[in-house]
């Protein structure tokens, strides 16, 4: 399995591609124990139908503890905020959950255009360039959440 410490948000990205794929095709878990063992969770969690795991719940809320923190404390970070608000706002408007956090509307952006590239469909110009801004913020917090993790 990914490693939280490694990329937390590439392990959310990983977690959610897991729980989409094991609910599309739950008998593919038979052959693969990491599949059973997130399979398993899933039953237990009662997530089989829709939602996230606790790992993923949990990582997702650590890195916006994170993303508070360096809101309140670093500027270069602020700033990459303040760019990137009025586009998260907007695509949060569009979605079924507009309240979500700016962290997860990013993940949620990338998981989404994800999808859309597998399935071949059109990324506007526009979205490219918002999903740019969203990576360089999601790396950055990935960083400092790793920096901050082996320094411990």
């Amino acid at each position: 399995m990914k490693s939280k410490k490694e990329n937390i948000a590439e392990y959310i990205l990983y977690l959610w591609q897991l729980e989409d794929y094991l609910r599309a095709f739950p008998a593919q878990a038979n052959s693969n124990t990491e599949l059973m063992e997130v399979l398993e969770m899933m039953h237990m969690e009662g997530i089989t139908g829709g939602g996230h795991l606790q790992l993923a719940q949990n990582a997702l809320r650590e890195l916006e503890d994170l993303h508070d923190e360096l809101v309140d404390s670093k500027a270069p970070y602020r700033a990459v905020m303040i760019h990137l608000q009025p586009s998260l706002n907007l695509f949060k408007s569009k979605t079924d959950r507009p309240e979500m956090s700016d962290v997860e509307a990013c993940l949620v952006l990338l998981y989404q255009v994800m999808l859309l590239r597998l399935q071949k469909k059109e990324i506007s110009p526009e979205t490219e360039v918002v999903v740019k801004d969203a990576t360089q913020l999601l790396r950055f917090l990935s960083k400092t959440y790793y920096d901050n993790e082996t320094t411990v």
